[in-house]
């Protein structure tokens, strides 16, 4: 089974840019686009519907902002549109489809980035998200949590570490519930069970030559449940092309839909 995560930084932009011809061609069963950035009704264009693939969206109600999708060669049984939580819902965030006894979703955490009051909406939002998250280890159902949480986790995980620490991303309480998730609550970062090295990053800022000096940050993953975790297979940063600021994730894993 081969899953795709990338940030498009627009779906329409990054068709442009040829990703869905690519998309096609990389024998995926699930792909996991965040931050498509258009509504439903501009993506009439057949290139949006590669053939032998479903497609399932969750757009936010502000126009170019946010929004999630997956890109499924398999039909799911069931399709889960959004959290139940009206101020994330409305951003277009989440989106899950299950397939048996496992679920894929597409998740795209907020940014802090912009302002303190976006970063106080984030913190709200990890708040809120653990508990949720503690709730699907619960269940009998394998995760894999696929997106953009625009957070790296350790100093591994980013090129300039030492000079981020008090920036969005990077500050101690984001790397501390990033623990918590990887440790008490029980989920694993899927990349780094088959990649551990340095310098492997998923995001690059488009001032000061970032990408040709790969300073970056990995702040894309895919997060699994433990039973998923025993079957990764590989794993690759897809570089060879640039679809947007954002690499494409790309593991495989000994699970047969």
């Amino acid at each position: 089974m081969r899953i795709i995560s990338v940030n498009v930084n627009g779906i329409r932009a990054a068709a442009r840019k040829g990703f869905f011809s690519w998309m096609s061609r990389q024998r995926a069963d699930v792909v996991c686009l965040q931050e498509t950035r258009c509504q439903l009704e501009q993506l009439q264009d057949k290139v949006y519907r590669p053939r032998n693939f479903q497609a399932y969206f969750h757009d936010a109600e502000k126009k170019g902002y946010s929004g999630v999708a997956i890109y499924t060669r398999h039909r799911p049984d069931k399709v889960i549109e959004g959290l139940g939580w009206p101020d994330v819902d409305a951003e277009g965030r989440y989106l899950e489809v299950r397939f048996g006894k496992l679920s894929v979703i597409s998740l795209y955490l907020q940014s802090g980035s912009s302002s303190e009051a976006r970063q106080q909406v984030k913190f709200d939002m990890l708040a809120r998200f653990m508990p949720y998250l503690r709730q699907l280890r619960r269940k009998r159902r394998e995760y894999i949590i696929c997106g953009d949480w625009n957070i790296a986790h350790r100093q591994i995980d980013l090129k300039n570490w030492r000079s981020n620490q008090k920036n969005s991303g990077f500050l101690p309480e984001e790397r501390a519930w990033m623990d918590e998730l990887f440790g008490p609550a029980g989920f694993v970062d899927a990349f780094r069970v088959a990649d551990p090295r340095p310098d492997q990053y998923t995001w690059w800022s488009n001032r000061g030559r970032a990408w040709e000096k790969n300073v970056g940050w990995r702040i894309d993953y895919q997060v699994v449940t433990p039973g998923i975790a025993g079957r990764i297979k590989a794993a690759k940063i897809y570089k060879d092309k640039r679809f947007s600021d954002h690499a494409p994730l790309i593991m495989d894993y000994d699970y047969p839909l």
